[in-house]
């Protein structure tokens, strides 16, 4: 594992040479921090139930942003061949750059921990669900960040990267809340695929394993799927 740390390494140092970092940040604080006060204020209601509710969507699109390059870029830079003759395996390349595109997404949460130190002085914060929320954000982050870096194995194109990413991941989001025109039992099913489903399930303070064991399957099958593109690509 050696081999991942620095892969891991370098490509989380990759995210702050560019602006792109600085400008996915921003962007996620402006647009969660405008969403929560705007509703904080409307409801006056001391929880963080609108920042998470919407959390599934923003990373639908800030994800697949933060992992678009991560393949893309070497292969397009021509890259990927030079590491393909180095001693590192697709495996441990795939974990370096998962684990810094994971590592990325909490850095950018971090931040958001003011909006409960906020709520806290303003009246009494419920601390269970304010627990789950960022277990649950931790966790739709892993399999988002997973969904984007397989995306970014498929093509040299960043642009085709990013909307491959962002439509697994809105799909995966809304899912559950688009097929109200099918029989009751294939709503349960497509339910169960539902991301937000098993997020909101988590954000309320209720620990489930079916929850935790939904993502981790999505990271494990994502990460398998780049692993045979990057395979195949050798």
């Amino acid at each position: 594992m050696k081999n991942a740390a620095h892969i891991f390494v370098k490509e989380f140092k990759g995210y702050f040479i560019s602006p792109i970092a600085y400008i996915v940040i921003s962007l996620f604080l402006i647009l969660s921090g405008w969403f929560f006060f705007s509703t904080f204020f409307l409801f006056n209601q001391a929880e963080l139930r609108s920042f998470f509710s919407l959390l599934p969507v923003m990373f639908s699109f800030v994800i697949p942003a933060v992992t678009m390059r991560l393949f893309s870029e070497e292969f397009n830079t021509g890259s990927f061949e030079l590491l393909s003759t180095m001693p590192v395996s697709s495996a441990e390349i795939i974990i370096g750059k998962f684990l810094a595109a994971f590592s990325f997404v909490v850095l950018m949460l971090i931040p958001t921990l003011s909006y409960g130190i906020f709520i806290s002085f303003m009246g009494d914060l419920d601390i269970g669900p304010w627990i789950g929320g960022y277990a649950g954000a931790m966790l739709i982050g892993a399999a988002f960040s997973a969904i984007g870096l397989f995306a970014s194995s498929l093509t040299r194109n960043q642009i085709i990267a990013f909307i491959v990413g962002m439509t697994i991941c809105i799909v995966t989001t809304l899912v559950d809340k688009m097929l109200f025109f099918l029989p009751e039992a294939a709503l349960s099913v497509f339910q169960f695929l539902g991301a937000d489903f098993h997020f909101q399930n988590i954000s309320r303070g209720i620990l489930d394993s079916r929850d935790v064991l939904y993502f981790l399957s999505v990271c494990f099958v994502m990460l398998y799927l780049t692993h045979l593109v990057i395979q195949e690509k050798k």
